[in-house]
């Protein structure tokens, strides 16, 4: 498999990856597994509800249980009331996590770099920095290659490249160990750094 090369000037050629991460046939029944189950896995159970025990309210009987023509009604934290308590309500150690097998997950990631590749979605560069953490640097250096809504990847964390994109909505950086299904799916346009691609090559084998 090639992927296009690009330069800091948007001057192009090709670098060699391997075909049993980047041309593999497309699985979208194990991505889609993939990616609702990445999503669930990042959700916290911060939310909580009162049952009928836990609601403030009196334990009287609201009024006597024969003769008024009403329904008989015992508590006013009855979940049929206004201000009762749930019924079955939702729990703060609520847990939403979905088991993925390394290998499912490996052939999901490699499933979806394939399909980057074959609809022209990935580039590679030799190296990207920038000398200071600013936005505007970042900004002209991936305009100047002709990118805009792109994942950028690279072996390591640079402290002033992920700095740089912090204000660019439609601009993220992270290392190749931080690659997921969902970053990947989401951003149009993937840029790779040489020594990423190898990062992606060896923990994807």
């Amino acid at each position: 498999m090639e992927l296009k090369m690009i330069g800091t000037k948007g001057n192009e050629g090709t670098q060699k990856a391997e075909d049993a991460i980047f041309g593999r046939d497309f699985n979208e029944s194990l991505v889609h597994q993939l990616v609702i189950a990445y999503q669930a896995n990042s959700r916290l159970g911060t939310r909580a509800q009162k049952d009928r025990g836990a609601v403030r309210h009196s334990t009287r009987k609201p009024w006597r249980q024969k003769g008024t023509g009403r329904a008989r009604a015992g508590m006013t934290s009855s979940p049929l009331w206004r201000g009762g308590g749930k019924i079955f309500p939702n729990s703060p150690d609520e847990n939403f996590s979905q088991k993925i097998n390394r290998k499912m997950y490996r052939a999901g990631i490699c499933s979806i770099l394939s399909q980057l590749a074959r609809e022209d979605r990935i580039r590679v560069v030799d190296e990207l920095r920038i000398a200071e953490p600013k936005t505007k640097l970042l900004a002209q250096k991936l305009k100047s290659m002709g990118l805009e809504q792109v994942l950028v990847i690279t072996d390591e964390i640079d402290r002033n490249l992920a700095l740089s994109s912090r204000n660019l909505a439609d601009v993220e950086v992270m290392s190749a160990r931080q690659a997921n299904p969902v970053s990947l799916v989401r951003y149009p346009n993937v840029l790779l750094t040489k020594a990423a691609l190898a990062k992606l090559e060896e923990l994807l084998k």
